[in-house]
């Protein structure tokens, strides 16, 4: 066997991920708001790339629309009338101004600072020039934050400045809720003050409107409500003391503490839930931004379900080839290869848009079939449903199907919901049948909501009545739903019925 240097030939397959295969599993992962940012970024970075703008959003032809600058033909459109611009009414040119004349001093009878404008031939006002009839008093006013309306009211409520500093500092402090919970020690520090001070300053401001705002923990909250109402009694007093019996629902432990019966008790019980716990929240003035879908689904005549992208949400982009051959011409070294490269950008773009498109709205359609039973029935029908089913039936790896469902909505009869809702893992049945996960959630909130003060179910007996519809399920599982769903047990459930009846 001869040892020396030699040349071979192999050939293999192996998957590299170039720049734009990452761009396009990017795409797909991204929800129709990030998409939009993204879409928008590359045309500021791309010149080869504009926006689609054909259709409005109603879908009707832009025909009418005025050409872009660098698109209108030299000179005036062939179907002007040279006859109506020959016989057109030509202004006499102003008189020249002095070349050492102040602008500012200059006045313009008729003109813009005239407040004479421009005018349309009608005797009215055109452009930006239109004279604007309302009055200041027409203008709403803005809504106010939480603390721009505490300090509104610490203005008139010390006049000292060194008070309203050490307000002003605890205004800084509070959380949206309005609840205050920095350590007072730490605050004493911080601004210098004794801390005999600063809690003076704050339990005045507690009656700032709204009451309860500064309070430390819930119980303080309360009761600052209570005492503005003059509900604030030795009773009450007491059972804030024990909120934490009230949430465990220990009706007869309060009575005695609070010495009061049962019918004083449900009392004070239902005018703490007349309080507001959290009074910052009401001065939430940020909108919430809306839910759009990236797919609709609409029941055709033939009762069959039809599924389209929304067009409000699906961008729209073209390569300007046009404007790519003109500037190509004299581009030389460098330019040429900048130009070279961003058409590829594009195209790419254009292409991985197009690509991601087509894969939502087939792994969609996928969803839907086998989520049929959902849309036609409801919840209770909901069927187990795992990434790799989809992904057979698409044949795509679990890891696309996973970031195609990712951020995705699909707006159906029922309301609009997540795409990755419809995947639950599958619960065993006694007859062999799978269950959806979902599905026996939603059925042991619904027992739990059918129950009476004399029927309260136990984890068990939720267990025995699932059986009996042919669920096999484990009481540790029935309490992990349960806990899920923010249902508390059975003895507080039985407590608080009782308590209510």
């Amino acid at each position: 066997m001869a040892i020396g240097p030699r040349l071979e030939i192999r050939q293999s397959t192996a998957l590299v991920m170039t720049p734009q295969l990452r761009q396009a599993i990017k795409l797909l992962q991204l929800s129709n708001l990030d998409l939009a940012t993204f879409v928008t970024e590359e045309l500021e970075r791309n010149p080869l790339l504009e926006r689609d703008e054909g259709q409005d959003s109603t879908g009707g032809d832009m025909a009418g629309e005025a050409p872009a600058p660098d698109q209108r033909p030299d000179g005036p459109p062939p179907e002007a009338d040279a006859a109506a611009l020959v016989s057109s009414e030509v202004l006499p040119a102003p008189e020249a101004a002095p070349l050492d004349a102040e602008l500012a001093e200059t006045y313009d009878a008729g003109g813009p600072s005239d407040g004479g404008g421009l005018s349309d031939g009608a005797g009215r006002n055109s452009g930006s020039f239109e004279p604007d009839e309302r009055g200041i008093e027409n203008v709403a006013e803005g809504p106010r934050s939480l603390r721009e309306y505490l300090s509104e009211q610490l203005r008139l409520a010390f006049e000292a400045p060194r008070e309203r500093l050490i307000g002003a500092h605890l205004i800084a402090l509070l959380d949206p809720a309005g609840r205050l919970s920095a350590e007072p020690v730490a605050l004493a520090a911080a601004l210098g003050a004794p801390l005999e001070e600063i809690e003076r300053i704050r339990a005045r401001m507690l009656q700032f409107d709204p009451v309860g705002c500064f309070a430390r923990d819930l119980s303080e909250c309360l009761a600052a409500q209570l005492a503005e109402r003059n509900r604030l009694d030795p009773a009450m007093a007491a059972l804030l003391k024990h909120l934490d019996l009230l949430a465990r629902r220990e009706m007869n432990e309060l009575r005695v503490i609070c010495g009061v019966d049962a019918e004083d008790l449900a009392d004070m019980v239902a005018e703490l839930r007349r309080l507001d716990p959290k009074p910052g929240t009401r001065f939430d003035t940020e909108p919430l931004a809306p839910l759009v879908p990236d797919i609709l689904m609409r029941r055709e005549e033939n009762g069959d379900f039809r599924l389209e992208l929304n067009p409000d949400t699906l961008p729209r982009v073209l390569v300007n080839h046009a404007f790519h051959a003109r500037i190509s011409v004299g581009a030389r070294g460098a330019e040429r290869s900048f130009l070279a490269e961003r058409l590829a950008a594009a195209n790419w773009l254009v292409r991985s848009l197009e690509q991601r498109a087509e894969t939502i709205l087939k792994v969609a359609a996928e969803i839907v079939r086998r989520q049929n039973g959902f849309f036609e029935h409801g919840i209770g029908h909901l069927r187990p449903l795992i990434l790799r089913d989809v992904a057979e039936m698409v044949e795509m790896h679990e890891s696309t199907v996973s970031r195609v469902t990712a951020n995705k909505y699909i707006a159906t009869p029922r309301g609009i919901f997540e795409l990755k809702y419809f995947f639950t893992t599958a619960i065993a049945g006694v007859d062999g049948e799978t269950h959806s996960a979902e599905a026996v959630r939603q059925r042991i909130r619904t027992l739990v909501d059918a129950e009476t003060a004399d029927s309260v179910l136990s984890d068990d007996a939720i267990v025995s009545a699932l059986r009996r519809e042919g669920v096999d399920i484990a009481r540790r599982t029935v309490a992990k739903y349960r806990e899920a769903l923010r249902i508390p047990s059975s003895v507080q459930r039985r407590r608080e019925k009782m308590a209510s009846a």
